[in-house]
């Protein structure tokens, strides 16, 4: 079962130049969900305005929960679909201490796995996720090291937090003081049992995926490597759950065809980013679209995003 639940803003702070941290505690004092490193929540601001911040806290504090949020001006560039308004304007401009807001979750699809070893890469607002990685690489005896780049020193969130926390193990690279991250130096004599980390800007996940080898590596994106073609050819959905045949149309997604039949799914993002709606595939090979999944996963076919995937052929059959 999804929690799902209004939180109230205990504090609001600015960890640097333009990301804004929000506290948030159940308005009764119940325990919040537990979770691991890596997961996310999402912020339900508005009909047609949800948007997912990791959670950067500690996960042994079931009172509160931490997100931080870089405020883009211009809302979600690139979206697929346009929004009315941007989301982290939203929170910077209207969420003050003591309102209310909805969440739901968290998930996790950027798992910390156990390692001997640790590299973590940083990039702007990617330190997010890592934060909780680095404790827990910490409390378990790791060897580890953090490269944490952004655009300027003043624009890098945590970077105090970080600095009394790890010392030397951290190395912070703005880029108007070192230019762009020596990221063939931070790859440099990686050893057995060794993995690596990554999350930030897609051009900094891009290139750590093409010097990084793809067994080692772990990233989470904030948006789709490419835009998703939204088109294909026309294919069938069989929900499992109640024997309904759905015709899913070149121009329209699964999860389109599926709402518009009165089924209710959960999703949020739209652009086969955040996971919300993934959907375990009984029978046929789905078309992966998304920035999810592992190419294991993907290899598999046992699950799909279905908000941007399709069908290699004319079949699924969907739990659903």
């Amino acid at each position: 079962m999804t929690y799902e639940s209004e939180l109230v803003v205990e504090r609001r702070e600015f960890a640097a130049e333009g990301v804004l941290a929000l506290t948030l505690r159940h308005p009764l004092g119940e325990a919040l969900p537990g979770w691991e490193p890596g997961a996310h929540i999402d912020l339900l601001l508005g009909p047609g305005l949800e948007r997912q911040y990791s959670l950067c806290g500690n996960p042994a504090d079931r009172r509160a929960w931490r997100i931080a949020v870089l405020r883009e001006p211009a809302g979600r560039r690139g979206s697929p679909r346009p929004k009315a308004a941007g989301g982290s304007a939203h929170v910077h401009e209207q969420v003050r201490t003591g309102d209310k807001v909805r969440v739901r979750g968290p998930r996790n699809r950027f798992r910390l796995e156990p390692a001997a070893r640790y590299r973590f890469v940083a990039g702007g607002i990617g330190i997010t996720p890592i934060l909780p990685m680095l404790a827990a690489a910490e409390a378990a005896g790791a060897d580890w090291s953090l490269l944490y780049g952004g655009r300027t020193r003043r624009s890098m969130a945590f970077t105090g937090e970080l600095a009394a926390r790890y010392g030397n193990r951290v190395t912070l690279a703005p880029e108007d003081e070192t230019g762009q991250l020596d990221l063939a130096a931070a790859l440099d004599g990686l050893s057995d049992g060794t993995l690596v980390y990554c999350c930030g800007p897609g051009s900094l996940l891009d290139a750590m995926q093409e010097r990084c080898p793809a067994e080692i590596l772990r990233v989470e994106r904030f948006r789709p490597a490419e835009q998703p073609a939204a088109s294909g050819a026309e294919f069938e959905v069989v929900l499992a759950r109640s024997g309904r045949t759905l015709t899913v149309a070149p121009d329209v997604s699964v999860l389109d065809a599926v709402r518009a039949a009165g089924v209710e799914v959960l999703y949020s993002c739209t652009e086969g980013s955040c996971g919300t709606c993934e959907t375990d595939v009984l029978e046929g090979t789905p078309d992966h679209r998304d920035c999810v999944l592992t190419e294991q996963e993907r290899a598999a076919g046992e699950t799909m995003l279905i908000c941007v995937s399709r069908c290699r052929g004319r079949r699924l059959v969907l739990d659903l």
